[in-house]
Formats: structure tokens, sequence, C-alpha cells
């Protein structure tokens, strides 16, 4: 067995193979860059190196620095989670000529199967079956539409080396094609450095299955069943689950034996993932269901597999690094029960889906479910990386029960300042066409408006808040509190059970008093009250205290960055007229695009950006004059 590991990863992956070596006692050390000096991965690992400043290019990518740590610490091992460099050949090859164990495929099979054209070409020569589309040299833009037009719309363009949901455009009509080809292109090159594209038929109800393999050095390839990760926003998995709801026993044996068959078309060894599209027009059928890509890594998924199987996936990537066979052969593994996993984001569904980033002054996951995450309270959420704050991950009996589970920890959740997609989540989970297991790709784009929670407090919640304030917990705090002295007295007459609180600018005189209004968890923080309710946090102070929560977007025209960026794109000029909604600037953070619109119909007074420039939170970008002509 592997006597030390380092881990080539950040956040929630370090900490969880961190958590697995530490128990096969092995010695483990992270890396850091400077935003994750005092990251929960780095206090949890036995030894940590710095690599490097807090852009991932310039520390998490730089494989020449991770191997020098692993020299530096006299590291046996390297693994490297997923994301960064964990499908980069080059690095997974460096990695054994310095006498390493790199835990992960072979260098090899990561080659085959990270270009997406390459791969398709393999997995039909080995008779998987793939989906209709071109894979061709010719990259030029009429050639690409040409083969766009033939293969009749929808289509979906997909960058060659793409993955994580990144170059991916779907195309409704001809007359599209060549804007989405270029934006498609342009977001390949800066995420892939590489900026070919293939075109693939669009499936119009598709289901999106995958199959978790396992290879040894022996030769011997399994399977631990499927995944559904159909429930995705902008190509981003946001709720998968095992085993994929309508999945009869033909249709398993068939789509996880042409995972097997593919695996081992490459000599796969080490966990991998088999992604299929599946057209559930008439349900999950052996013969509407196509591969289509290969994840060569652990996936952010897997706790849903290791839930039904019992298995630890890491654990079993360290064996087979270790040259050990499969801990189980194909018959000895079972599925038991069922699991579901929620990716929790720093993010603001009613803003759409805008990063969130600071400190987590209060942070309360809940209990009952097993919680992957790399932050503890106090610890902050950068604008460098990925916005995911933690995996939720129920397992029961039965789905419902699974999906029961799920739901009420996510209404529970206790996060603030920093927003998340609690709510969010709770809903999507909650809803009836889910829990009934209809499903496919679009569910989420075709009901975002009745998903995303209206961001201001209803009536329930304004009581609650007043409940809390005029309750004696918080007016208990000595001399000068905000809280003293809450309720109103009257001469022969009993109290006056009501209170005048504040929230985003807004004041109410609200009756308080008697049973809690609805289910929830008030506190105190700072001149704020805090309530959780349903996934969501809202703060209240009272009238003429600071420190309230609030703001929304200013109503003057002023377009100001939401959070610390690159600026990707402008589009428009100052001077230009613009109409409401329309694309002014694009951003780039926390490898996401966000664009910012015109906020109504006007003209830009002030420009204040330009492409490429870094620009921080609050900075104005663009000032929009109504235009009163």
């Amino acid at each position: 067995m592997i006597r030390s590991l380092l881990i080539a990863n950040r956040g929630e992956i370090a900490c969880r193979v961190i958590r697995t070596a530490r128990r096969l006692g092995i010695r483990t050390i992270a890396v850091f860059s400077d935003a994750d000096r005092h990251a929960l991965h780095v206090r949890e690992a036995d030894t940590a190196v710095h690599i490097g400043p807090s852009p991932a290019r310039e520390s998490y990518l730089v494989g020449d620095r991770i191997l020098a740590a692993a020299r530096e610490t006299g590291a046996e091992a390297i693994h490297p989670g997923y994301g960064f460099l964990s499908e980069n050949a080059d690095f997974a090859q460096k990695v054994i000529d310095a006498g390493l164990v790199w835990v992960g495929p072979k260098p090899a099979s990561i080659r085959a199967m990270g270009l997406k054209d390459a791969a398709k070409r393999l997995m039909d020569a080995a008779g998987v079956p793939t989906t209709p589309g071109y894979l061709g040299d010719d990259q030029s833009p009429d050639r690409l539409k040409s083969e766009a037009d033939a293969i009749n719309y929808p289509v979906l363009i997909k960058a060659v080396a793409g993955g994580g949901g990144k170059g991916m455009r779907r195309v409704n009509q001809s007359q599209e094609f060549a804007d989405m080809l270029a934006s498609c292109k342009r977001e390949a090159a800066a995420s892939f450095g590489d900026d070919r594209v293939l075109i693939e038929k669009y499936i119009e109800r598709p289901r999106h299955i995958e199959v978790q393999v396992f290879g040894d050095s022996h030769g011997n390839v399994v399977h631990l069943f499927e995944r559904d990760c159909s429930l995705q926003r902008r190509h981003q998995k946001v709720i998968e689950e095992a085993p994929a709801p309508g999945m009869d026993a033909a249709t398993r044996e068939a789509v996880c034996g042409a995972a097997v068959k593919a695996a081992k078309a490459v000599d796969y060894v080490g966990a991998g993932t088999i992604e299929f599209i599946a057209d559930a027009s008439e349900g999950l059928r052996p013969d509407r269901i196509w591969f289509m890509e290969m994840n060569t890594r652990l996936q952010v998924e897997h706790p849903v597999t290791e839930e039904i199987t019992g298995q630890d996936l890491v654990e079993w990537q360290l064996r087979v690094a270790s040259g050990e066979r499969l801990p189980l052969r194909q018959e000895e593994l079972r599925i038991r029960g069922h699991a579901m996993e929620a990716r929790l984001y720093a993010e603001d569904p009613a803003h759409e889906f805008l990063p969130s980033t600071g400190r987590l002054d209060h942070f309360v996951l809940g209990r009952g479910l097993r919680v992957d995450t790399g932050v503890e309270e106090g610890d902050r959420i950068s604008p460098y990386y990925d916005p995911m704050i933690a995996k939720l991950i129920a397992h029961a009996s039965t789905r419902d029960e699974a999906i029961d589970r799920l739901v009420d920890t996510l209404e529970q959740l206790e996060i603030w300042p920093v927003k998340t997609n609690a709510a969010f989540l709770a809903r999507a989970a909650d809803h009836t066409d889910f829990r009934n297991g209809d499903v496919d790709t679009a569910f989420i784009p075709s009901r975002i408006d009745r998903l995303v929670p209206d961001s201001n407090p209803g009536e329930p919640v304004w009581n609650l808040a007043a409940t809390a304030l005029l309750a004696s917990d918080f007016g208990s705090g000595g001399e000068g509190e905000p809280w003293d002295a809450l309720q109103g007295f009257r001469l022969n007459a009993a109290p006056d059970l009501s209170v005048a609180i504040a929230h985003g600018g807004e004041t109410r005189l609200v009756d308080a008093g008697g049973d809690p209004p609805i289910e929830g968890i008030a506190t105190a923080q700072g001149e704020n009250v805090l309530v959780f309710a349903s996934g969501q946090a809202f703060a209240f102070t009272l009238p003429g205290v600071g420190g309230a929560a609030g703001g929304g977007a200013a109503g003057d025209g002023s377009l100001v960055s939401p959070m610390p960026g690159r600026v990707l794109s402008v589009d428009t000029r100052q001077g230009d007229r613009v109409a409401k909604g329309q694309k002014l600037v694009t951003l780039e953070a926390m490898k996401m695009e966000h664009s910012l619109v015109a906020p109504f119909d006007g003209i830009v007074a002030e420009l204040q950006v330009a492409e490429g420039e870094q620009v921080t939170e609050g900075a104005l970008l663009v000032r929009v004059e109504k235009d009163e002509a």
C-alpha cells in the first residue's frame, strides 16, 4: 500500500481524499495557493506546501510546482482529485517519469478518451453505440454549418477537448449557427486551449446516464452501476442520483455492459465514468442510449455510488494504484437502496445565479446526511475557484425517502452572509415531476421560474423575525443593545406585541407573539436578526440601525461588478443606444461567464472598462441613462 500521498487539488475533494487516506494510515500532503493558505484541506493534511499565487493557472495548474512539492515532502504518490490536472495526460506521464505513483488511469487511456471526436471513433470501433454527428477534421465554419444542416436541427456544438459543461452550445435553427459556433470556439479556446468542435444531433428529451467503471492492472474491469445526472443548469450537474429512476434490468445490463466494453477498449485502470445520453421520450430503452464521453477520473458525484454499493471508491483507487486487484468481482457488487446528491453552491439564484463570495460567518449544514465539504464556519468563499460549498448526500431504502431526507436538510441549512442555492435545490428535488421520475436535462430550464425562490421575505418570515426580536433571548445583551426594551409598556393594558423592523430598505410594523408562523430558525448576528427558512436566509434589524442586509441593483442605471473578475467582452460603446435586456459586458469569475444587461432602454452614458481588464467587486462598469426621447 502507498505510504505517503500528495493531493494535487483543493477544497472538498482534497478533504475527501485525506479522510480515506488517514483511515488507511497513509501520510497526506496538501498543496495550497495564496487564497487557500488557511483552507480546511491545508489544516487537515499532515503536511502542506505553498505552490503559488491565487489564480489556478499560477498554482494548481502548474504541474512542475506540484512535482517539486512531491519531491520536497518525499511523497510516494499523487492523487489529482477532479478538475485541474486530473485528466492531463502529459502531467500524468511526468508523475510516472519522476518515479511516483499516479493515482489514475494510464496516460494513454487519458489521451484516448480526452478528445471527444477520437473517443467516439474508438467507441464505434469497439461496438459501443454513439450518437449521430460530425467528427471531421475540416473545422471551417462553412463545413461545420453544412454538416449541422444535414443532421437537421436542433444540434449540439461541443468542444473536442471540452468537459464540465464548458464549450457546449445548442443551436435550434440554421440562422443561429454562425454566432453559436463563434461563441463556443471562443469559450473552448479560453478553457482548454483548443477551439476544435464536433457536431451532434441534439436529443429532444435527453437523460444523462453515466456508469461508474473500475479497472486494475491485472486486466479486471467492473461497473458499479449507473447514476442519473439529468438535473442540470447550463450543462452543469445540480442533483445526481443512483440508481437511475425508471431503469429496468435489461436496460441496465445493456448500458453497464457497454460501459465495461468501453473501458476495456482503452485498457483502463482506476476509476472512470462512461457517460451516455438517453432519449427518454419513450422511457429508458437499450436501443435509445448512446455513448457521449468518458471522464478519466473520479467524478464529483461519486458519493451516490459509494452509498448504494457500500464501497469507498477512493480506497479502491489507492489499492489499485498500489498494484492490488479490484476489491470485489462483478457478481459480488449489489445495489442497496437509493442515494441522491445535491451540489450546494455559493450563488444567488434570484440574481441569475451570480456567484457569492465572502466569509462564512454563520455556517450550519444540518445533521443526518453525509456532507462532503472543504469549508467550515469562518472560512472564506474565494472568487478564484469553483463556487461549490458542499455536497449533501442522502441515502435511504427508497427513492422517496431519499428525496424527503435531502429536502428536509436543504430547507434547514443556515448559511450567512454568503448566498446559496439551497432553496432552489429543495424546490427542484421536491417538485412533483422530479418525485415521479419525470426528468430530463430540460427539467430545470423549463421550470426555472417556479424553482427560483423570491429573494424578498414573505409575510411569515417578517412575522418570525418580529417574534424573535420580541423574545427575551434578543433582549438580554446588556445596556446599549439594539434589542433592549422592544416590548411597549401600556398602563393597565397588555403589552403591545408589535415591533417596527427593517429589511432591505423596507420598514414594517409587525404584530408578533404566539406560535411561530412558519418553521424556521432565528438567531442574532451582530446588529441583525437572521431568519433561516426553507433554505433561504434573511437579515432584519431595527429601523435606523445599520447592518441590515438590503440592497438591490442601483436604480439609476449604474451596472457594477457583482464580484471580482476579468472582463471577457465589452459589447457596447459610450453613446450607444441600448434596449432593456441587451448584453453590455460579460465577466468571467469562478470559472463561469456572467453577462450584465441594460436595465432599461437608454443611452450608454459611461463606459469604465475594457476587454481583458480585471475588476473588483462593486466597481462601476457601465452607466445607462434613460432615453427620454
